[in-house]
């Protein structure tokens, strides 16, 4: 039996000490140690990767500190549009939505698209319409109103900018929530969750739904999960260049994670982090940002989290 593994991210970005209160960070804190927690409980009993994962979103889906799900940002119309996707190691199946609205946990939503349809990526009205079709748990506007995110599209539209949630002049949280891991089988899982960016517009999606910019996972080689901004990602298809460093060229996850975030992404202008796993339980947690939120636990060892740079 394999040992198994698990890291979860809940963003990176402009994330400074100075402008963190004591009872903030633990409630992050908590935050990410509650996530892991309900991974790890899959994998102790033996179950799946990807049940870890979906089990590791749907909790920081849940908190609204957390950018995705409940605490996801506010469109420029001032709604709550989130994006999801999973991906299996095994057998490269994956599934993803965007631009889905009122859902409690899109993340299930992204694993029903890869398991119980023919297709990989479904997007706005279709994907609420295979939702409701499989009666997966909604909840009203109400849920998804946190006071903090309103007055950040309040502060972007008055200069009509669109912000990266942690980015913006607040210096407030985060921007995407994400998980990978390895099971007692040997297979690895990826998964990525998001609210998107506060004040977007005109349908906007970013990296977080797009297999092999924002998730990847692939038993030869990795699982990542990404964590920025979106649109450096997509271009340098991210995710899947770290598998392919170490599938064509040989490097190791770290050499092969430090290359695309430290080297290629700073390169484009990409500012971001990532979490990564590879097929021996190796975890690596990138980043080219002041912090990002960050989690990690190896069977029989004790628990990381880290915040700052």
């Amino acid at each position: 039996m394999n040992p198994y593994a698990i890291a979860i991210h809940g963003g990176a970005g402009t994330i400074l000490q100075s402008s963190m209160t004591p009872e903030k960070e633990a409630a992050y804190k908590k935050g990410l140690s509650d996530a892991i927690a309900a991974g790890e409980a899959v994998l102790k009993k033996g179950g799946r990767s990807l049940s870890a994962v979906e089990e590791a979103i749907r909790s920081l889906e849940d908190n609204p500190l957390f950018n995705a799900g409940r605490g996801s940002v506010f469109t420029n119309k001032g709604k709550n549009e989130m994006d999801a996707s999973i991906m299996n190691g095994r057998d490269l199946t994956a599934g993803a939505v965007a631009g889905v609205r009122n859902i409690k946990n899109p993340i299930s939503l992204a694993r029903a698209v890869m398991e119980k349809s023919e297709h990989v990526f479904l997007s706005g009205d279709g994907a609420m319409q295979f939702a409701e079709k499989l009666k997966l748990e909604r909840e009203p506007d109400d849920y998804f109103f946190v006071a903090e995110r309103f007055e950040q599209l309040k502060k972007a539209k008055e200069t009509d900018s669109i912000t990266l949630d942690h980015n913006d002049g607040s210096k407030g949280k985060i921007g995407t929530v994400g998980c990978v891991a390895i099971d007692v089988h040997g297979n690895l899982a990826a998964g990525t969750s998001t609210g998107g960016m506060t004040n977007k517009k005109f349908g906007r999606v970013g990296d977080t739904p797009m297999i092999g910019s924002g998730t990847y996972a692939n038993n030869a080689t990795c699982a990542i999960s990404c964590t920025g901004h979106g649109e450096f990602f997509i271009r340098a298809v991210v995710a899947h260049d770290v598998s392919c460093l170490m599938e064509y060229k040989g490097l190791s996850l770290s050499e092969a994670c430090k290359i695309v975030v430290q080297d290629k992404l700073v390169k484009l202008g990409g500012e971001g982090g990532l979490i990564a796993l590879d097929t021996k339980g190796n975890i690596e947690l990138v980043f080219n940002s002041e912090g990002m939120y960050r989690a990690s636990k190896r069977q029989d060892e004790s628990l990381y989290l880290g915040i700052y740079k």
